[in-house]
């Protein structure tokens, strides 16, 4: 498990890196402009989330095919291909969508100036949605097949290109005009595409890899496995949107509390999010290695693989529980400078966030890597109803509460986000449980000759 989470986890650590670098140089400019491109960054990660999960698909439909058949060529093809599909539909009319985030929002309550600039900044940030889509699908390739090293090495070129990029564009360097927020945005596209062809001439390299033949023909349509990717995908998509969207609704409350408000909102969450890569990257793991056994019918094996990824994960929580709580301010001063007057109400906010983000380290860890060994066993529908309950029925609504009717204000909110996550990952654990407990029996039901299906839940 281990051995083929830590390129994943160091991969995700390196695509939240992306958005972490504009972020922090967006810092360097003022509040306003962090403001202002915490909106756009937020706003466009609602839609991609979405579109993740969508493709996140094709890894369990993957993994159990190679599950059932070690040296299946034509099934992997298939899904990739249509993964591709996917991707292309669905980005489409999410362009046309983000082009328009001036007006919407000002629908939302944003101020004028900071809903302007952040409009400008997703003008030239949103062209890089599809190229990041296509790599997370040949990344997911990578990772069924065992091999995610090579998605680690491009990701981490990534962070290192985008931040020479970023630098360059946004400030004005090398002899370039200063671009600000829409350098930015022009940097960060550049890197999504460079990373998708870096993938993609891997694959088309290695020996291993290069027998898929991934690439030949991809504008046939095979609409029995499309419309399985978006059967297993649609829910996935909606757990991942139900997390996200709940804070970026967050985003939106906080700047109707003030431009302060958001700033430390912003850069509190972009903590929490490099915290929550290594729980994302277990329960990856986790659905490869849960999705191989059941596959293969194998019941220790979906017993074995689930738990030693959440172990794991509740591991790491504690550790990154007592950094948050202990040298929060440390923290906040990546993002600002903590000697500047002006930055003082802004640091003060951010730190009694990330000291609220530490304590609900476990529950998001729980509710990650819960929803990655479930996701191996072709579990999708079920965790989807939990996420939609905890995080819009729990949390949102007792976050607003405690906003805007007590003097808790941002607190509040924050304390709301955390009995949200508390409520998923609970009962996304109690769910493998019951997996664990009484699902297995039909397991043995298939290895007694009864072929699983891709997709098919376990109970």
């Amino acid at each position: 498990m281990l051995s083929l989470a830590w390129p994943l986890v160091l991969t995700n650590l390196s695509q939240i890196a992306l958005a972490t670098t504009d972020v922090v140089m967006m810092g360097w400019l003022g509040p306003d402009t962090l403001a202002a491109g915490a909106l756009g960054v937020n706003l466009n990660f609602a839609f991609l989330i979405f579109g993740i999960g969508l493709v996140t698909a094709t890894a369990p439909l993957m993994a159990i095919e190679l599950g059932k058949r070690r040296h299946s060529v034509r099934e992997v093809r298939r899904t990739v291909r249509q993964g591709f599909w996917v991707a292309a539909a669905y980005t489409i009319p999410v362009w046309f969508v983000i082009w328009h985030a001036e007006p919407l929002l000002l629908l939302l309550g944003q101020r004028p100036d900071l809903a302007h600039n952040a409009g400008s900044y997703l003008h030239t940030f949103q062209w890089g949605f599809l190229p990041f889509l296509i790599y997370i699908v040949l990344r997911n390739f990578i990772a069924v097949l065992e091999r995610p090293l090579a998605g680690l090495w491009i990701s981490a070129a990534g962070v290192f290109v985008n931040a020479a990029l970023v630098y360059v564009l946004m400030f004005g360097k090398l002899g370039f005009p200063p671009l600000g927020l829409w350098g930015a945005g022009i940097a960060t596209t550049a890197t999504n595409i460079l990373m998708a062809l870096g993938v993609a001439g891997i694959i088309t390299t290695d020996r291993r890899f290069r027998r898929y033949h991934l690439f030949g023909r991809l504008w046939k349509a095979d609409w029995p496995r499309y419309r399985e990717i978006w059967r297993i995908g649609l829910p996935i998509a909606l757990t991942m949107g139900f997390e996200v969207t709940v804070f970026n609704a967050a985003i939106f409350l906080m700047g109707i509390l003030g431009a302060d408000s958001l700033a430390a909102h912003s850069i509190a969450v972009q903590i929490a999010a490099v915290a929550f890569m290594v729980p994302l990257g277990l329960g990856n793991a986790a659905t490869v290695r849960v999705g191989l056994a059941y596959g293969a019918a194998d019941v220790a094996g979906v017993r074995r693989a689930g738990w030693c990824a959440f172990t794991a994960a509740m591991a790491y929580a504690c550790c990154t529980c007592i950094v948050m709580t202990v040298i929060g301010a440390d923290l906040v001063g990546v993002f600002l400078d903590r000697s500047v007057p002006a930055n003082a109400s802004v640091v003060e906010l951010a730190v009694a966030f990330v000291f609220i983000a530490g304590i609900f380290q476990l529950a998001d860890a729980a509710q990650a890597v819960s929803a990655g060994m479930l996701r191996g066993l072709g579990d999708t529908r079920v965790p989807m109803l939990i996420a939609a309950l905890g995080y819009w029925c729990v949390g949102l609504p007792l976050g607003a509460g405690l906003a805007f009717l007590t003097p808790l204000a941002g607190r509040g909110l924050w304390i709301g986000l955390a009995s949200g996550l508390a409520a998923v990952g609970g009962s996304m654990t109690l769910r493998w449980i019951r997996r664990d407990r009484l699902g297995l029996s039909r397991l043995q039901t298939t290895a007694a000759g009864v072929p699983i299906v891709a997709g098919t839940p376990l109970v």
